[in-house]
């Protein structure tokens, strides 16, 4: 069931990308006033199609799903078949340079406006993100010395408001793909006279030491900080384990193990696991009671590897918030996300090129297939993000100066327009050439990459 559930959140993802992609190649085609011959989503052999219009523009589906195209009355592929006089005004070369300039990027910028239609619809109906709370486990850390402590709220980086993890993660990876230090404002409890009292500070996060490696992984927890958990408080006992053997109950919080104090339910987690048949000493807090109990957990293997089990449930969810916005509100910040994850794509991009980032960056369609999978899986909200991720992406890589991408031509033409004439015939096939070479390659790259992922 997962299985088929992950090929067809696949075929939906690269279907709507696709379509919508090529229907902006269309719909500027026919504004244009450019004849189009056919319409297909897929490449290859056509599977089923059907004429329609005035034009009898053909709109099919083709057997291979990955790609589609837009195919229009264009003088260089009628193989020597003369075009009737009546359609020669409507021919694709026939057309001014910013007549073709126009429709080769209708197609990338209809992907970023399927990502911000996309983004804006979760903006207005709300996200569900967690609260950007910190967890700092140990001193020794960088966010520590920096004076980041357990529970401090981040309100601002740099001036940028914060409302979410999501957006503490995002920001901070821009600096640090920028080498640049981050200034948080955290909203901290301090405790005065037996009073809470919030109190804003202002500490400086040191990032240009990370590589552009440590930005690719989880550079956060390498920091020193990840988002805060819930405290050690037991669940539900399960029967015939340790736990209820030691006569801990639901509701119980774990403060120490062993003398030492216990962070959370994460931290509990950790010890617990790396404590296989190990005797511990837990203190706990049972309402107003303090009691030690002993506990051992038993030896349990997963994937291979040895750990510990109490046999409690627990709850790791951090703190959520739904985070919504108007509509004019919701277009603006959805225009900036896909601006930005445009621009941190390029950055990527880059980086790949000049070696300072890895190729390993580079996906397939095995690795899309298999986030298609997992974030519907997660429901409709996880879906979407993920489809307009991809349609940002789409748009970049076409927009790419590779020849047979949009990118491509779009160079070709630029050129036409500075030199006053279009390129040469044979320039453009030897082009060509390098661009299938290329694309070739990343390709097989992906592959790799893709095949190394799963299995990993």
């Amino acid at each position: 069931m997962t299985l088929i559930q992950t090929i067809v959140a696949f075929m939906v993802a690269i279907g709507t990308l696709v379509t919508i992609h090529e229907f902006g190649h269309y719909l500027a085609a026919r504004l244009c006033g450019v004849k189009v011959l056919r319409f297909s989503v897929g490449m290859g052999k056509i599977i089923y199609s059907r004429k329609l219009g005035k034009d009898q523009t053909e709109w099919a589906i083709s057997m291979l799903p990955l790609g589609g195209y837009v195919k229009m009355l264009d003088v260089r592929e009628q193989g020597g078949v003369p075009i009737a006089p009546a359609d020669m005004a409507r021919e694709f070369c026939s057309q001014s340079v910013w007549r073709r300039i126009i429709i080769v990027a209708a197609g990338p910028v209809a992907n970023f406006l399927l990502a911000i239609f996309l983004y804006t619809v979760l903006f207005v109906h709300g996200i569900p993100e967690p609260v950007a709370k910190i967890r700092v486990p140990s001193a020794d850390s960088v966010a520590y010395h920096a004076g980041l402590r357990q529970g401090d709220l981040i309100q601002r980086i740099n001036g940028q408001s914060v409302r979410s993890w999501n957006d503490v993660h995002w920001i901070l990876m821009q600096r640090g793909l920028e080498k640049k230090d981050a200034e948080i404002a955290v909203s901290r409890q301090i405790i005065d006279d037996n009073h809470s009292i919030s109190g804003e500070r202002i500490v400086t996060l040191p990032l240009t030491h990370l590589s552009n490696q440590d930005l690719e992984g989880d550079f956060l927890t390498q920091l020193g900080f990840s988002v805060q958990r819930p405290p050690a408080v037991l669940g539900q006992i399960l029967p015939d384990g340790p736990a209820q053997a030691a006569g801990l109950k639901q509701g119980d919080v774990i403060s120490q193990i062993n003398n030492r104090p216990v962070l959370d339910g994460l931290a509990l987690t950790e010890i617990i696991n790396a404590s296989a048949g190990m005797k511990l000493k837990l203190h706990v807090l049972r309402q107003a009671q303090e009691l030690d109990i002993d506990a051992t957990p038993v030896v349990d293997t997963v994937n291979g590897k040895t750990i510990g089990r109490l046999k409690v449930q627990l709850t790791l969810t951090p703190e959520m918030l739904t985070v919504r916005s108007t509509l004019a509100e919701a277009i603006a910040q959805s225009a900036q996300k896909t601006f930005d994850t445009s621009i941190l794509s390029l950055k990527m991009l880059g980086k790949m090129v000049t070696g300072e980032a890895s190729l390993k960056n580079i996906t397939g369609p095995l690795t899309i297939a298999d986030y298609a999978g997992q974030t519907s899986r997660s429901g409709w909200i996880s879906f979407l993000s993920f489809l307009a991720l991809i349609s940002i992406s789409l748009g970049v890589m076409n927009l790419l100066p590779v020849p047979v991408l949009d990118g491509g031509h779009l160079l070709y033409y630029s050129l036409e327009v500075l030199t006053g004439k279009p390129v040469s015939e044979r320039f453009s096939a030897m082009a060509q050439r390098a661009g299938i070479a290329l694309l070739m390659a990343i390709m097989a790259i992906a592959f790799f990459n893709d095949i190394a992922r799963l299995m990993s």
